[in-house]
């Protein structure tokens, strides 16, 4: 029996904010494989890991065991800006499509960086901050990230320089004004600042860079200053621990109402949003509470998922960072100027890839022009015109609603809609007039990559 009486937006009270993030990888059969220092192909230590990144964090990211982390009062109090987000019924959605799916969003959006970024950011921010440092850097694709930490670093008052993918700094920027309104110091990447930027430019003249050129040069910088540090936005594991503030709310609501999903779909770039979502189902799941079908959503411009190989590689394009097993398109593939910026990225998670390979999760890549016409679908629909990235998410969920239309099953989808496209509207304009194109690897500039990985 279809449910026609769940509430259109289903909201926890401030005090149901989670008090603790969730570590998936305490419960993983088979965890993760190590980070690997690049010179002796050891597991990092955290003492090598803090002369990148603060201490709680380098502590946080090598956790297989610890299953919840206390989220600090100040972070805590930060997220009370803005949590709890809310799980929306995509009632006009199931209409339009005529399915027998209840189909449920996690907005995400609904605060001042636009994305879910800010779950992450703060704790980043208020770590740094604890710890005394004085500075911090970052890289940024389409902009989210950045935003997200020049807000936290503002409110925290700290200094940020921010190395922000070019060719999204020329496509967004509105983006690039909102960090600097924040006091953030924005630089096109590649650029001529560092020496790792020097040296992809004299190789790749003219490049529109890519999110791991902007992460060499964001290390760089940051192991090169005083009492400076690192910080990431995605793939990394305390990345991931901290998004996981959207699955317990999630799961949290939907026990409200009495549902539970049949099937959970997240955009897939380099992790963050889809491992947040799913870190409590995936509990259930390999618990054997649940069995829910998740999906992972990536461009088919940048399929490192469906198409990439699962072996250890850098997590940047000058090879400056540690190797992680992951699946991986290569260190040095650049993708094509799309517009889902925050999807241009080589690699996975290696949490993501892990559960990947162990079969724990499926994978589908979808090309850009059908992401528009799911999201334009969507904001004529449910009123919120959504970011190129999380669009994808709503590519997967409306063709999964329409099988259900054909099967006639009740279906429950649950989707991650993680940010808002406010500051997308070139693609979106260049989708509506038909100049949007498709761009999808052939497999022998995917094997030119796959012959460069590192020899282990």
């Amino acid at each position: 029996m279809k449910k026609n009486n769940i509430p259109t937006r289903i909201y926890l009270t401030e005090d149901q904010i989670p008090t603790t993030w969730y570590n998936l990888r305490a419960d993983m059969k088979e965890k993760p494989a190590p980070l690997l220092n690049p010179g002796t192909k050891k597991p990092v230590t955290v003492s090598e890991l803090s002369n990148v990144f603060c201490e709680k964090l380098a502590e946080q990211e090598l956790d297989n065991d610890t299953r919840y982390f206390e989220i600090p009062k100040e972070v805590r109090d930060f997220y009370k800006m803005y949590r709890p987000s809310p799980l929306v019924r995509a009632y006009n959605l199931e209409k339009a499509l005529g399915t027998p799916a209840r189909i449920y969003f996690k907005y995400e959006g609904n605060n001042t960086s636009g994305s879910h970024k800010l779950n992450s950011a703060a704790a980043q921010v208020y770590y740094a901050k604890d710890q005394g440092l004085k500075g911090l850097t970052t890289e940024t694709g389409a902009g989210q990230w950045g935003t997200a930490l020049a807000e936290s670093s503002a409110f925290f008052n700290l200094p940020l320089t921010v190395y922000m993918v070019k060719v999204s700094y020329e496509q967004k920027p509105f983006r690039k004004f909102v960090m600097e309104t924040f006091d953030a110091e924005v630089i096109p990447s590649p650029s001529m600042t560092t020496k790792v930027g020097q040296k992809i430019l004299s190789e790749n003249p003219g490049t529109g860079g890519s999110l791991g050129c902007a992460i060499s040069e964001a290390v760089e910088k940051a192991v090169g200053g005083i009492e400076t540090r690192y910080v990431l936005g995605s793939v990394l594991n305390q990345v991931l621990l901290h998004q996981s503030v959207i699955g317990l709310e999630s799961k949290a609501a939907m026990s409200m109402i009495d549902e539970y999903p049949d099937i959970i779909i997240g955009c897939a770039g380099g992790g963050s949003n889809l491992g947040g979502l799913i870190a409590p189902f995936m509990q259930d799941k390999i618990l054997g509470n649940n069995d829910p079908r998740i999906i992972a959503v990536e461009p088919s411009s940048c399929p490192s998922l469906t198409r990439g190989v699962y072996a250890y590689d850098f997590c940047d394009t000058g090879k400056v960072t540690p190797l992680a097993k992951m699946y991986t398109l290569g260190s040095s593939f650049m993708p094509s100027p799309d517009h889902a910026g925050g999807l241009r990225y080589h690699g996975m998670s290696p949490i993501i890839s892990k559960l990947y390979d162990d079969g724990l999760l499926d994978a589908v890549s979808v090309e850009q022009t059908k992401v528009f016409e799911a999201a334009v679908l969507f904001a004529k629909t449910e009123t919120i015109l959504p970011a190129p990235e999380s669009a994808h998410a709503i590519k997967q969920a409306i063709d999964e609603a329409l099988i259900c239309k054909e099967t006639g099953e009740e279906k429950v989808i649950l989707f991650g809609l993680t940010g808002t496209g406010y500051f997308d509207m070139t693609a979106y304009n260049a989708f509506k007039e038909g100049r949007m194109t498709d761009y999808i690897p052939k497999d022998e500039e995917l094997k030119k990559e796959f012959d460069k990985l590192p020899k282990l």
